[in-house]
Protein backbone atom coordinates (compact mmCIF):
# COMPACT_ATOMS: atom_id res chain seq x y z
CA UNK A 1 0.00 0.00 0.00
CA UNK A 2 1.17 3.38 -0.63
CA UNK A 3 -0.41 6.22 1.33
CA UNK A 4 -1.14 9.56 -0.31
CA UNK A 5 -3.24 11.21 2.20
CA UNK A 6 -4.72 10.30 4.98
CA UNK A 7 -8.20 8.68 3.13
CA UNK A 8 -6.42 8.27 -0.47
CA UNK A 9 -4.02 4.59 -0.90
CA UNK A 10 -2.87 2.78 -3.50
CA UNK A 11 -2.79 -0.46 -3.85
CA UNK A 12 -0.03 -2.55 -4.66
CA UNK A 13 -1.39 -4.31 -7.80
CA UNK A 14 -2.13 -0.41 -9.70
CA UNK A 15 1.96 0.23 -9.50
CA UNK A 16 4.50 -1.67 -11.89
CA UNK A 17 7.63 -1.85 -10.65
CA UNK A 18 10.48 -3.66 -12.90
CA UNK A 19 14.08 -3.90 -12.19
CA UNK A 20 16.60 -2.44 -15.11
CA UNK A 21 20.38 -2.03 -14.98
CA UNK A 22 21.41 1.39 -14.16
CA UNK A 23 23.08 3.72 -17.03
CA UNK A 24 26.29 5.54 -16.09
CA UNK A 25 29.48 3.98 -14.38
CA UNK A 26 29.20 1.05 -12.01
CA UNK A 27 32.14 -0.94 -12.44
CA UNK A 28 32.30 -4.71 -12.48
CA UNK A 29 28.34 -4.98 -11.18
CA UNK A 30 27.28 -2.93 -14.41
CA UNK A 31 26.57 -5.73 -16.42
CA UNK A 32 25.13 -7.59 -13.84
CA UNK A 33 23.25 -6.19 -11.66
CA UNK A 34 19.78 -4.41 -12.38
CA UNK A 35 19.41 -2.30 -9.67
CA UNK A 36 17.51 0.43 -11.35
CA UNK A 37 13.63 0.41 -10.95
CA UNK A 38 11.63 1.50 -14.01
CA UNK A 39 8.03 2.42 -12.09
CA UNK A 40 4.82 2.87 -14.13
CA UNK A 41 1.30 4.03 -12.81
CA UNK A 42 -1.77 3.90 -15.34
CA UNK A 43 -3.91 6.87 -13.95
CA UNK A 44 -6.83 5.53 -15.61
CA UNK A 45 -7.25 2.28 -14.63
CA UNK A 46 -6.04 3.20 -10.68
CA UNK A 47 -8.11 4.07 -7.72
CA UNK A 48 -7.34 7.23 -7.27
CA UNK A 49 -10.69 9.59 -6.56
CA UNK A 50 -12.10 11.72 -10.02
CA UNK A 51 -10.55 14.92 -8.93
CA UNK A 52 -6.96 13.29 -8.59
CA UNK A 53 -7.22 11.52 -11.99
CA UNK A 54 -8.32 15.22 -13.16
CA UNK A 55 -5.29 16.81 -12.10
CA UNK A 56 -2.90 14.15 -12.87
CA UNK A 57 -4.19 14.45 -16.35
CA UNK A 58 -4.05 18.44 -16.17
CA UNK A 59 -0.34 18.10 -15.80
CA UNK A 60 2.26 18.73 -18.02
CA UNK A 61 5.31 16.95 -16.84
CA UNK A 62 7.08 15.13 -18.89
CA UNK A 63 6.52 11.96 -17.02
CA UNK A 64 3.26 11.42 -17.70
CA UNK A 65 2.50 10.57 -21.01
CA UNK A 66 -0.25 10.68 -23.22
CA UNK A 67 -2.40 7.92 -22.70
CA UNK A 68 -2.31 8.81 -19.39
CA UNK A 69 0.76 6.48 -17.52
CA UNK A 70 3.47 8.11 -15.56
CA UNK A 71 6.56 6.63 -15.83
CA UNK A 72 9.11 7.25 -13.71
CA UNK A 73 12.95 5.94 -13.87
CA UNK A 74 14.54 5.79 -9.93
CA UNK A 75 18.43 5.24 -10.16
CA UNK A 76 19.85 7.26 -7.85
CA UNK A 77 21.02 4.46 -5.31
CA UNK A 78 22.69 1.61 -5.26
CA UNK A 79 20.76 -0.71 -4.56
CA UNK A 80 17.36 -1.85 -5.82
CA UNK A 81 15.87 -1.17 -2.51
CA UNK A 82 16.74 2.21 -2.26
CA UNK A 83 15.70 3.01 -5.47
CA UNK A 84 12.44 1.35 -4.97
CA UNK A 85 11.60 3.46 -2.32
CA UNK A 86 12.92 6.36 -4.41
CA UNK A 87 10.56 5.73 -7.20
CA UNK A 88 7.81 5.13 -4.74
CA UNK A 89 8.23 8.30 -2.73
CA UNK A 90 8.43 10.30 -6.36
CA UNK A 91 5.03 9.12 -7.07
CA UNK A 92 3.74 10.38 -4.08
CA UNK A 93 5.30 13.54 -3.96
CA UNK A 94 4.02 14.07 -8.08
CA UNK A 95 0.03 12.94 -6.99
CA UNK A 96 0.18 15.16 -3.99
CA UNK A 97 1.83 18.39 -6.01
CA UNK A 98 -1.01 17.61 -8.34
CA UNK A 99 -3.79 18.17 -6.41
CA UNK A 100 -2.33 20.94 -4.15
CA UNK A 101 -4.18 24.46 -4.40
CA UNK A 102 -2.47 26.88 -6.04
CA UNK A 103 -2.96 30.29 -4.06
CA UNK A 104 -4.79 32.89 -5.94
CA UNK A 105 -2.96 36.31 -7.15
CA UNK A 106 -4.15 39.36 -6.07
CA UNK A 107 -3.13 42.35 -8.12
CA UNK A 108 -1.61 44.89 -6.34
CA UNK A 109 -1.48 48.57 -6.87
CA UNK A 110 2.34 50.52 -5.85
CA UNK A 111 0.64 53.44 -3.13
CA UNK A 112 0.93 56.88 -4.34
CA UNK A 113 4.35 57.27 -2.08
CA UNK A 114 5.91 54.82 -4.89
CA UNK A 115 4.28 57.03 -7.42
CA UNK A 116 5.71 59.97 -6.21
CA UNK A 117 9.06 58.40 -6.36
CA UNK A 118 9.11 57.35 -9.99
CA UNK A 119 8.15 60.44 -11.12
CA UNK A 120 10.74 62.09 -9.06
CA UNK A 121 13.20 60.12 -10.46
CA UNK A 122 12.27 60.19 -13.79
CA UNK A 123 12.59 64.14 -13.94
CA UNK A 124 15.72 63.70 -12.34
CA UNK A 125 17.01 61.64 -14.98
CA UNK A 126 15.39 63.94 -17.45
CA UNK A 127 17.35 67.13 -16.09
CA UNK A 128 20.75 65.36 -16.23
CA UNK A 129 19.97 64.20 -19.99
CA UNK A 130 19.40 67.48 -21.03
CA UNK A 131 22.59 68.66 -19.37
CA UNK A 132 24.22 66.74 -21.13
CA UNK A 133 23.73 68.65 -24.72
CA UNK A 134 25.70 71.05 -26.48
CA UNK A 135 27.11 73.99 -24.83
CA UNK A 136 26.41 77.36 -26.25
CA UNK A 137 28.54 80.71 -25.60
Amino acid sequence: MLRISNNVELAEWEIELHPIRAQGAGGQNVNKVASAIHLRFDIHRSSLPPFYKERLLALTDQRITQEGVIIIKAQRYRTQEQNREDALARLRELIRAAVKQQKTRKPTRPTRSAKRKRVDAKTRKGKTKNLRGKVTL
